[in-house]
């Protein structure tokens, strides 16, 4: 289906994001309005072109920047003159180079791409932990992921915001903390279009993911409120597919602040009355007639996980438990309980029995100690990867599908070991 129309059916319930998840699928290009067109993919491109040179936000991940550019091609024949990176996670920072190449053949300067001024210092990040990065993403993901730690610089930086025009077209870039530290959004005044990077991506937002560094729940929401006052009559996402209409796109943006500022103000409050981690965890929640939006649901992240990142950020991470502050090595509690449950295998068939019942939370708890407690013993590990696949099944977000995946995965032998 046509990425345009597609996004009329999600909003109107006519198709949902269970069966079309925002990260992964890939639909093409669509026409938004004149001049405006957007490509649905791992992480999406908006084009805007203005007759002599087009502005790319988001130029692709290595592996799709060149479907991506075929996508273009098959639009529009402008070369690019601008680009934004909305922010420096690897699937929106590839592809200019296919574009300088092309310019060059047409005799013109290269693309001036445009980003946040943290973004070199997310590069180098990258690039010092690219083993793990490869780690995390392929259990997230499931497949292996071979981490880059070369990165194109971008050729223009900005603090808080900055602006250029485009032969005539006004373009303006503002900075704000979300997903990301190096985050920047974009409005196109003269279009109505809004680029918000990954601050909207039809789904739960990504502000809680357990693999990765610190992300900005309030300061994600102040930004969506920023964006809604701006009255945009077109939302072009980071993923997902495009909002289209003023009051749409007044709804999405502010339904989303809401929906974060909730989770926020409840942790907030358990926490200054002394609260610790496990009661935030068990007990703060976005308001349903926000959660059920269609663009909202836990698909990708999901709210119990923007919990722990409201603690990490506001209160460290010590979670408030003593026996956390200097813990024992796993494997040796483990075993302890072990003993005085009468064996590994005891745990494991517990852990049977509890995920039977239908308490999955509990039996992983289980089933994880077993197999720390003896992880040769085949009957453990048996039990451990049936536990964990279940866990998977009934996991709505992609993150915890892949560790749960992983966990399973890992169990039956399918590689990477378990390092104690």
């Amino acid at each position: 289906m046509d990425p345009i129309e597609l996004a009329d059916a999600l909003w109107t319930g006519a198709a949902t994001t269970l069966d079309n998840h925002p990260v992964t699928a890939i639909d093409g290009l669509g026409e938004v309005t004149e001049g405006v067109a957007f490509v649905k993919n791992l992480a999406n491109s908006a084009v805007i072109t203005t007759g002599d040179g087009m502005l790319v936000v988001d130029t692709g991940h290595a592996l799709t920047a060149g479907y991506i550019k075929d996508c273009i091609r098959g639009w529009t024949d402008e070369p690019m003159t601008r680009a934004v990176w909305s922010h420096g996670h690897v699937d929106h920072v590839f592809g200019v180079e296919l574009y300088e190449a092309e310019n060059l053949e047409r005799g013109l300067p290269a693309p001036i791409v445009h980003a946040h001024e943290a973004m070199p210092a997310r590069f180098e990040r990258y690039a010092l932990t690219a083993g793990y990065n490869g780690v995390i993403n392929s259990r997230q993901f499931g497949a292996p992921v071979d981490w880059p730690t070369a990165f194109r610089a971008p050729d223009r930086l900005h603090a808080s915001s900055t602006s250029f025009n485009v032969n005539g077209l006004e373009v303006l870039c503002f900075h704000d903390k979300g997903e990301t530290d190096d985050h920047t959004w974009t409005w196109i005044p003269e279009k109505k279009v809004l680029c918000t990077g990954d601050l909207f991506i039809w789904a739960s937002p990504n502000c809680g993911n357990p693999q990765k560094v610190q992300r900005y729940p309030r300061e994600w929401a102040i930004a969506l409120r920023k964006m809604a006052a701006l009255e945009p009559e077109y939302l072009l996402p980071g993923h997902g597919w495009p909002v289209i209409g003023r009051d749409r796109v007044h709804e999405a943006l502010t339904a989303t602040a809401g929906y974060l500022e909730s989770i926020v103000d409840q942790s907030l409050a358990l926490m200054n009355e002394g609260a610790r981690l496990d009661d935030l965890l068990h007990s703060v929640a976005p308001p349903r007639e926000l959660a059920d939006k269609p663009y909202l649901r836990p698909v990708y992240d999901e709210p119990e996980f923007i919990v722990r990142n409201v603690w990490r950020l506001y209160g460290g991470w010590y979670d408030g438990n003593p026996a956390h502050l200097h813990p024992p090595r796993e494997r040796d509690l483990a075993s302890e309980l072990a003993d005085l449950a009468g064996g590994a295998d005891a745990l494991a068939r517990r852990a049977s029995e509890v995920a039977d019942r239908g308490d999955l939370r509990l039996a992983g708890a289980l089933a994880e100690l077993a197999r720390e407690a003896d992880p040769d013993d085949a009957s453990v590990a048996e039990i451990h990867a049936d536990v964990f696949t279940r866990r998977s099944e009934s996991a709505s977000s992609t993150m915890a599908k892949g560790v749960y995946r992983w966990a399973a995965g890992h169990t039956q032998g399918s590689g990477g070991g378990h390092v104690h």
